[in-house]
C-alpha cells in the first residue's frame, strides 16, 4: 500500500490578485495548507509566524522583492530547508541564475502548470524531508559521540589516577607520552619496592585509544601491587603475562620493558618483551649499551612457555636508563620514511647534555616534518643516591592491638623451592604484623634480602661475588646465577624469626643458615662499610641498616638484630 504524505504548509508570495488566487486554488486541491502574501515583506513576516515548509515566491513584488525576501527566508530558516520555487516569467539565463543566487532552489515559468507545479513541490517535499532526516542523524551522531567522549574522559580521569599512582614523580624519572588518542595505548608506570628500589614499566599494547587501554587497568593493578609486597621482577612478570593471557582477545597482546633500579647495589635488571632496544647511558664512559628484546610481549605465551629470565648491569651514580615505545622510530614524513633507529642514534650522538635528550629528540622528530601513527612514550630513569630519594611510608589501617609480641618461626627451602619461589614477600607481611617493625619496613626487607641473596647466591650456589668486579664479570655474574640455579638439585636455605618483648617495645632476631661452604668472616668484615666496589656491597649494607649483625659457623650462619621502643 503506497504511503500517504502529510499535506503541507505552502506560502505563497505573489503581488497579482488572480495569480495569487488561481495557485492558492491548485495547491489546495493538492491537499495542502495555503498561507498567502502580496509582496515580499509580508511574506518574511509570515514566515517567521507560521514557519511554512515551502514558499512559492515571485520575483517581482512592490515593497520588497522576491530576491530579498528569499535571502531573509533562508538566513531566518537556518539549517533547515525550508524550498524556495521562484514564480517568474523570466526567460534570459542570467535572470534564471539570480533567482539561484538568492536563495532559490527552482523556478516555475508562467503560465501555470498544475501537473508540474504539483511534481515540484513534491520533489521539493522529499529534499525538505532529506535534509530533517540527515539533521536528526547528525544530531544523534552528536549526541552519541558527545556521551561517548564523556565516557572516555571518566575513565580516563579513572585509569591516570591508578596508572600516575606510583612514583613518576621522583626526581629520577623524566618522561614524555603523546597519545595519538583520547587515551594512551602506552603505558607507564613506576613504583618504589619495600627495599627503596624502583620498578619501572613501559609498555605498548596492540592499537591505540580505549581499546588499548582495556588490558592497562589489570596490568597496572598487578604491576603496583606485586611491587608494594616486595616481589621481583620474574614474579611479577609471570603473574602480569598470566593475567593478560587470560583476559586479553586473540591477537591483542603488550610489548613492555620492565627495569628494577637497585640504588643500594648499583644495577639495573631489565627485561624486554617486544620493545625497541633500550640504552643504557653511562655518563663516565659516554657509552650506550643497547637493552636489546629477547622475549616476546606480555599476553602472547601460556605459563609454561613463557621466559621471565632478566639481564642485570651494573651502574654508576649518575647512569641513565633511556627507553622509549615504537611511536618514537616508527613516524612518518611525508614521503612515508619512517625516523629509524638511525636517526635516533644519531640524536644520542649528538647529545652533550643529558638533561636535553627529550627536547633533541622531540626536535628532530619536528624537524623530520614526521607524523605520527601511534602513541609516543619516552622515559628516563638515572641512578642518585639512595638518601635523594624518599620512597613512600608504608600506610595501615588497623587499630594497632592485634600486635603479636612473642612467638618464633622457622622455614627451610630446599632446592625444588630455591628454584620457583622467591619467600621475601611472604616474610616481610609476616613481620609487618609486629607494628613496631613498620618504621624500619624499608630496611628490615633490604636486610631480608640481601641476606637471603648471600646465603642463595654464595652458600648454595656458591657463586664468587669477586665475579662481579667490573661490568663484564657483573653481567657474566647473574648469567651463571640462573644456569646454577636452574640445574640445582640440593642444598637449603633456613630462615629463624624470633619476635621477643623488650623493655617497652620489642626485639627481632633474623637467623639465615644455608648449606654452602663459608667464607672467610674475618676479611669481609675487615672491609670498609662504604666501600664502592661493584662486589661485596652485601655485608655493608646489612651491617648498615640493622643494629647488630653477626656471622658464624665460618659465614655459614647470620644473625642480624632489630629492636624498637613502645609508640603508645
Amino acid at each position: 500500500m503506497q504511503s500517504i504524505e502529510a499535506p503541507l504548509c505552502v506560502l505563497i508570495a505573489e503581488d497579482g490578485t488572480s495569480d495569487r488566487m488561481l495557485l492558492s486554488s491548485i495547491v489546495r486541491r493538492q491537499g495542502h495548507e495555503v498561507l498567502t502574501a502580496s509582496n515580499g515583506a509580508e511574506a518574511v513576516e509570515l514566515f517567521v509566524q507560521q514557519r511554512p515548509h515551502l514558499v512559492l515566491m515571485d520575483a517581482m513584488m512592490p515593497v520588497m522583492d522576491g530576491f530579498e525576501a528569499a535571502r531573509q527566508i533562508k538566513r531566518l530558516a537556518g539549517e533547515a530547508l525550508v524550498p524556495i520555487i521562484f514564480l517568474t516569467s523570466l526567460t534570459q539565463s542570467e535572470a534564471l541564475a539570480r533567482c539561484l543566487e538568492a536563495g532559490g532552489d527552482d523556478f516555475l515559468a508562467k503560465p501555470y502548470s498544475p501537473v508540474i507545479l504539483a511534481a515540484k513541490i513534491k520533489a521539493m517535499d522529499r529534499l525538505r524531508r532529506l535534509q530533517e532526516t540527515v539533521l536528526q542523524q547528525r544530531d544523534q551522531i552528536t549526541q552519541h559521540h558527545d556521551y561517548l567522549l564523556n565516557e572516555q574522559r571518566v575513565a580516563k580521569a579513572v585509569f591516570d589516577k591508578v596508572a600516575h599512582s606510583g612514583c613518576l614523580n621522583a626526581p629520577n624519572i623524566r618522561y614524555l607520552q603523546s597519545p595519538y588518542a583520547l587515551f594512551n595505548g602506552d603505558l607507564l608506570l613506576a613504583a618504589f619496592t619495600p627495599t627503596g628500589d624502583m620498578h619501572v614499566l613501559l609498555g605498548d599494547f596492540t592499537g591505540h585509544g580505549l581499546p588499548a587501554a582495556v588490558g592497562a587497568m589489570p596490568l597496572a593493578e598487578v604491576f603496583y601491587g606485586m611491587t608494594a609486597k616486595g616481589y621481583g621482577l620474574p614474579e611479577t612478570l609471570r603473574e602480569m603475562n598470566a593475567k593478560l593471557k587470560r583476559i586479553l582477545p586473540v591477537g591483542m597482546f603488550c610489548c613492555a620493558t620492565l627495569l628494577c633500579l637497585s640504588f643500594q647495589r648499583r644495577a639495573v635488571e631489565v627485561w624486554n618483551g617486544g620493545m625497541p632496544d633500550g640504552y643504557l647511558h653511562r655518563l663516565a664512559s659516554g657509552e650506550r649499551v643497547p637493552l636489546v628484546a629477547h622475549h616476546l610481549p606480555l599476553g602472547v605465551l601460556g605459563a609454561e612457555a613463557f621466559d621471565d629470565r632478566t639481564e642485570v648491569f651494573p651502574m654508576a651514580l649518575g647512569d641513565r636508563v633511556f627507553l622509549l615505545s615504537d611511536g618514537v622510530i616508527d613516524t612518518c614524513d611525508a614521503n612515508e620514511q619512517l625516523f629509524g633507529v638511525e636517526r635516533l642514534q644519531q640524536v644520542f650522538a649528538a647529545n652533550r647534555e643529558p638533561d636535553l635528550l627529550f627536547e633533541e629528540i622531540q626536535r628532530a622528530l619536528s624537524e623530520f616534518g614526521g607524523d605520527a601513527r601511534d602513541d609516543v612514550s619516552m622515559v628516563e630513569v638515572s641512578l642518585l643516591e639512595a638518601r635523594q630519594l624518599t620512597p613512600p611510608a608504608l600506610v595501615y589501617s588497623d587499630s594497632g592491638q592485634s600486635c603479636p609480641l612473642d612467638w618464633s618461626v622457622s622455614f627451610e627451602y630446599r632446592a625444588a623451592t630455591l628454584k620457583r619461589f622467591n619467600p621475601l614477600p611472604y616474610l616481610l607481611q609476616l613481620l609487618l604484623e609486629v607494628h613496631g617493625l613498620r618504621a624500619q619496613s624499608g630496611a628490615l626487607y633490604s636486610v631480608l634480602a640481601e641476606l637471603y641473596s648471600n646465603a642463595l647466591e654464595h652458600g648454595v650456589l656458591r657463586l664468587d661475588s669477586s665475579l662481579k668486579r667490573d661490568a663484564q664479570g657483573f653481567s657474566r655474574y647473574y648469567r651463571e646465577r640462573a644456569v646454577r640455579l636452574e640445574a640445582l638439585q640440593e642444598g637449603f636455605v633456613r630462615v629463624h624469626l624470633q619476635v621477643e618483648p623488650q623493655g617497652a617495645g620489642g626485639r627481632l632476631l633474623i637467623r639465615v643458615e644455608d648449606s654452602g661452604s663459608g667464607f672467610d668472616v674475618g676479611r669481609v668484615m675487615a672491609r670498609p662499610v662504604d666501600g664502592d666496589r661493584l662486589s661485596g656491597r652485601g655485608v655493608s649494607l646489612i651491617r648498615q641498616l640493622s643494629q647488630r649483625a653477626s656471622w658464624s659457623d665460618d659465614g655459614r650462619s647470620a644473625c642480624v638484630e632489630f629492636s624498637w621502643e613502645s609508640l603508645a
